[in-house]
């Protein structure tokens, strides 16, 4: 992966869009890494072109707030903090900031001062331009090192600069869609101030990992790689193939949780597209054995992930020279697994994130590790992986899993694995699939009463859930339109037996997450 020495390194303060600020600094084709702010690195930072200050939920004014690492203003390269970023700028140089004084949030006009014609701020028009708050603590004191560079209608500074310094500091979101400026604003701050070539691209990236996975795996070395059929894992295995060929062998275990017909769907197009060995094990009966009675939804997790270990690596120790496993952990997965607030707020555990049981005698490779989800599509579709799994909805690593609410049986498992097949193939059929980013069918936990011809039913309620999303750390709902939304309901309630009711969920993220376990 790309050097960090030639892109920005954004410090997360537990902000709900950091992981935007880097996609959309990305999207200008420069390198980004997003580190925790409780990251030891950066008491002594790297080597980068500029720095980053995401915003965050803490008030500066708190004991236990988030702090700023100040060895950051000194590296002597440009500085921009966003929201509360910009609060830790203006109380290092010895302002000061109130909470609760003045709140801001949603849609809000800003005006420049003359000050800041020549600077970051130059991006903004004038006249004023409209841009996304979202805080409830302002500046009450500028330091003398500061100028205010924009305030708001309401008077509450907006933006500033150090004076004769390239450290800036924003209290409104650019990497926000509703920021007019926002797009232009990131692009001044990467190229301009911070002197990025934008060169970063797909096509170099794929040449840098295929290049560093041939140095890695020895020529005698093979590779294992476990493949779901999902997009991260195939993207994986098509990499290593280009990489190494005949070297590379993949596992598919059916752990009889996927959807419908979707072990024999991968099985067939694997082997058509990819000239590498592909083994399946069958080891449905187990997981589902072991399911029985488990409701909490950790506990699924760690049960499924532990029973996959123990198949796959009783699967990997027959095939010789395999010294390394390939897993498709994404960027997302990381950032999501490391809390800015401790591990006792991560949100869930991933199965697929924090190495390997010590007993496994494989090196892990993550190609994917630092990637978005929409970039490791265009690396797909590079790498001449077909539309159909490119395309795909992402599927949990837990399966079917965590989409039942309650005890996973065999019965249940077919109710959620019908209502789904019937939702996605609608949505394919009312073209919509593509519009949605992800979209499945959540079996509840409770009955209700039906009426089915002449007699009272008592069965179980489904739950659809569509969202919009770039890389899933942040999602709205989908507004399925409530026409298209009733043939689908129809449907599951006409041909998916043990279903009398079906709702929609019109939750986002956050508050929810995406899955409902």
């Amino acid at each position: 992966m790309d050097n960090l020495s030639s892109g920005i390194l954004i410090v997360d303060f537990g902000s709900q869009t950091t992981l935007l600020i880097a996609r959309r600094i990305r999207e200008l084709g420069v390198y980004t890494e997003v580190w925790s702010c409780h990251d030891p690195r950066l008491m002594t930072p790297p080597e980068c072109l500029g720095v980053v200050l995401s915003g965050g939920p803490a008030s500066v004014s708190d004991v236990d707030s988030p702090r700023l690492a100040e060895a950051l203003l000194e590296l002597g390269k440009p500085v921009l903090g966003i929201c509360y970023g910009m609060q830790l700028i203006v109380e290092h140089f010895g302002g000061k900031v109130s909470p609760g004084n003045t709140r801001e949030y949603g849609r809000t006009v800003i005006v420049t001062e003359p000050v800041a014609r020549e600077g970051l701020l130059g991006a903004l028009p004038e006249e004023g331009s409209v841009v996304w708050m979202s805080h409830g603590d302002a500046v009450e004191r500028m330091p003398e090192a500061l100028s205010v560079a924009a305030r708001s209608e309401g008077g509450v500074v907006a933006a500033v600069q150090v004076d004769g310094r390239p450290i800036c500091g924003v209290q409104f979101h650019p990497e926000v869609t509703h920021t007019e400026a926002g797009r232009e604003l990131l692009r001044r701050f990467a190229l301009e101030l911070c002197g990025a070539s934008g060169s970063w691209t797909m096509a170099g990236v794929a040449e840098t990992m295929i290049a560093e996975i041939r140095e890695r795996v020895g020529e005698d070395e093979r590779v294992i790689c476990g493949l779901s059929g999902g997009v991260d894992s195939t993207v994986t295995a098509a990499l290593l193939a280009r990489a190494i060929g005949s070297r590379l062998v993949c596992i598919l275990v059916d752990n009889g949780l996927m959807r419908a017909n979707e072990v024999e769907q991968v099985a067939t197009l694997f082997r058509s597209e990819f000239d590498v060995e592909l083994r399946v094990v069958d080891a449905s009966a187990q997981f589902v054995g072991e399911l029985a009675g488990v409701t909490d939804p950790e506990t699924k997790r760690k049960t499924i992930g532990r029973i996959f270990i123990d198949v796959f690596e009783e699967e990997a120790r027959s095939i010789e020279n395999a010294r390394y496993l390939a897993q498709g952990t994404l960027y997302p997965d990381v950032i999501e697994s490391v809390s800015v607030k401790g591990p006792s707020s991560v949100i869930k555990s991933h199965h697929n994130v924090g190495g390997l049981p010590e007993r496994l005698p494989f090196e892990l490779i993550e190609p994917l590790r630092m990637l978005f989800k929409d970039e490791v599509r265009a690396l797909g579709r590079l790498l001449h992986v077909p539309e159909e799994i490119v395309g795909r909805h992402p599927f949990p690593g837990p399966g079917l899993a965590i989409r039942i609410l309650g005890e996973v049986t065999e019965e249940r498992l077919a109710i959620v694995r019908e209502a789904d097949r019937i939702y996605i193939e609608m949505l394919h059929e009312l073209d919509l699939y593509h519009r949605i980013w992800q979209a499945f069918a959540v079996l509840l936990p409770v009955k209700t009463v039906g009426v089915m011809g002449d007699a009272r039913t008592y069965e179980s309620v489904i739950a659809l859930r569509a969202v919009t999303s770039v890389d899933g750390m942040t999602a709205d709902r989908a507004l399925v339109p409530i026409e298209k939304l009733a043939l689908i309901a129809d449907r599951i309630t006409n041909e998916v037996r043990g279903i009398n009711r079906v709702t929609y969920d019109l939750s986002s993220k956050p508050p929810a997450t995406i899955e409902w376990e």
